[in-house]
C-alpha cells in the first residue's frame, strides 16, 4: 500500500461518520467506510497518485479529478457523492492539515479577492462570456441568473424568477419617472421589467460583452429602448444621480477589499431621498474564504460575503439598512431545477462545449446546491437609505404592492 493510500485511508476513517462511501482504487481493490445507510456514494480512483492529492487538498482535487475522469461515481451521481461530503465535510476539515490550509487562505483572501477595474473586467468574462447559448438551455425565459423566489416550492422556475422581480421591485418602492440603475444586470431581465411594469427609465451596467449584445437586441425587441439603457460599463465609472439602484447577484464579485468602494458608490449615486436594493448571496457564519475550485473554474474573484462584513462597511458608507431578509433554501430549489434542465440537455451541451465542460458544469451546480441546502450559505436582501425619512415606516407597502403585481 503507497503512502498515498495509506493516508487516504486515515482520512476516511476519520471523515465519514454519516452514511457509507466506497471507493475503489486504481488496482480494483476497494474499501467503504462509515456507518452505512443513507446518504451513500460509491467513486473510482483511476489514478496511483489521486489518493495522496486527495489528502493535499481534496476541495481543488476532487473537483479537477472529476472533470478529467481521474474520479469516476459508480451507480450513483455527483450529486451523490457531493451530499455525502457535505453531509461529512466538518470531519474532513477538522484535521491538522485542513485547519492549517484554512487558517492561511483567510490570510490571503484579500489577495484571491482583488478586484480592481482590469481583474474585475476579466473575472466577469471569464464566467459570463462563456456562450449564451448554454444560459439559455438552462435558465428561465427571462435569463435570470439568480436566486429565484420561491413563495411555494412547487412552483416552475419561469413563476419563481417573476416572484423574484416583483418581490426586490415591491421593497424600491417605485414611482413613475424615476431614474434607476440596475448593477450588474445581466440579460436585461430586471431592467426590462421595471421599465415595463412601473414606467421608469434605467440604466443597466454589465462587463460582459456576450450579455450587453443579447440584452441590447432584447431590449430593441420589447419596445423599450426609449426606457430602458444597457451599457457596457464599470459601474464605478457611471454617473449619477439614481432615485433608485438595484443591485442582484453583483456583490458576490466584488470582492471584500472593494466592499467600501462599492456602497461608498452607491450612497454617491443615490439621489437624497432615493433607494437602493442590494441582493447577494451570503454565508451563515463570519467571514471565510470561496473553495479553491470555485475560485479556480466558476467564479474567480468571486466571495459570498458574511453579514458581519457587510453590514461594517454599510455602516461606514454612512447608510440606513432600512430592511434586511434572509432568504433560505431559495436558492437550493433555484440550482436544483437548473441542474435538472442541464441534466436534461446533456448531449446538446456537451456536443456545444465537450465532455469535460459538462463535468465541470454539472459538478458546479450540485456543489452550489448542497452549499445552501446542506451548507451555510443563503441569500440576503438589504435595502438602504441615505435619508432617515426616505420610506414608510413599516413593510406594509412591500407586501401591498407585491400582491398587486402577482
Amino acid at each position: 500500500m503507497s503512502i498515498g493510500t495509506t493516508l487516504l485511508d486515515k482520512v476516511m476513517q476519520r471523515f465519514v461518520s454519516n452514511g457509507a462511501l466506497t471507493v475503489i482504487l486504481h488496482d480494483g481493490t476497494s474499501t467503504t467506510y462509515g456507518p452505512g445507510g443513507d446518504p451513500s456514494a460509491t467513486i473510482r480512483l483511476n489514478d496511483s497518485a489521486l489518493p495522496l492529492q486527495l489528502v493535499k487538498n481534496p476541495e481543488l482535487i476532487a473537483g479537477e479529478a472529476y472533470m478529467d475522469g481521474r474520479l469516476e461515481v459508480v451507480d450513483c451521481t455527483i450529486y451523490d457523492f457531493l451530499n455525502l461530503f457535505a453531509q461529512n465535510r466538518d470531519g474532513l476539515r477538522k484535521g491538522p492539515l485542513r485547519s492549517k490550509v484554512k487558517a492561511w487562505q483567510k490570510k490571503i483572501r484579500r489577495w484571491h479577492q482583488r478586484n480592481p477595474r482590469s481583474a474585475s473586467s476579466a473575472n466577469v468574462k471569464a464566467h459570463y462570456d462563456i456562450s449564451n447559448d448554454l444560459y439559455g438551455m438552462f435558465l428561465d425565459e427571462d435569463m435570470q441568473y439568480s436566486c429565484a423566489y420561491y413563495s411555494d416550492p412547487a412552483i416552475s422556475l419561469e413563476e419563481a424568477q417573476l416572484s423574484k422581480k416583483r418581490h426586490i421591485a415591491a421593497k424600491l418602492k417605485l414611482e413613475p419617472g424615476q431614474r434607476v440603475l440596475d448593477i450588474g444586470c445581466g440579460w436585461g431581465g430586471m431592467a426590462m421589467y421595471l421599465a415595463k411594469t412601473y414606467d421608469v427609465n434605467v440604466v443597466g451596467v454589465t462587463l460582459s460583452t456576450q450579455q450587453h449584445a443579447l440584452a441590447v437586441e432584447r431590449v430593441k425587441a420589447a419596445g423599450l429602448s426609449d426606457k430602458v439603457d444597457i451599457r457596457l460599463q464599470d459601474y464605478r465609472d457611471v454617473d449619477g444621480p439614481f432615485d433608485r439602484i438595484v443591485s442582484v447577484g453583483m456583490f458576490e464579485h466584488v470582492g471584500i477589499s472593494h466592499f467600501a468602494e462599492y456602497f461608498n458608490g452607491i450612497r454617491e449615486l443615490l439621489t437624497q431621498d432615493g433607494v437602493a436594493l442590494v441582493h447577494s448571496i451570503g454565508r451563515k457564519g463570519g467571514p471565510s474564504t470561496t473553495g479553491a475550485w470555485i475560485r479556480k473554474y466558476i467564479f474567480p474573484g468571486g466571495y459570498s460575503p458574511a453579514l458581519s462584513e457587510t453590514f461594517a462597511e454599510i455602516e461606514k458608507a454612512g447608510l440606513w439598512v432600512t430592511d434586511c431578509e434572509i432568504l433560505r433554501l431559495h436558492y437550493g430549489h433555484t440550482l436544483a431545477e437548473w441542474n435538472k434542465r442541464c441534466q436534461a440537455q446533456k448531449t446538446e451541451i456537451i456536443e456545444m462545449m465537450g465532455e469535460e465542460f459538462f463535468r465541470m458544469w454539472e459538478f458546479y451546480l450540485a456543489i452550489s446546491e448542497l452549499s445552501f441546502s446542506e451548507g451555510k450559505h443563503m441569500n440576503f436582501q438589504i435595502q438602504l437609505t441615505k435619508d432617515l425619512n426616505a420610506l414608510p415606516i413599516t413593510r406594509d407597502y412591500m407586501v401591498d404592492e407585491e400582491r398587486a403585481q402577482a
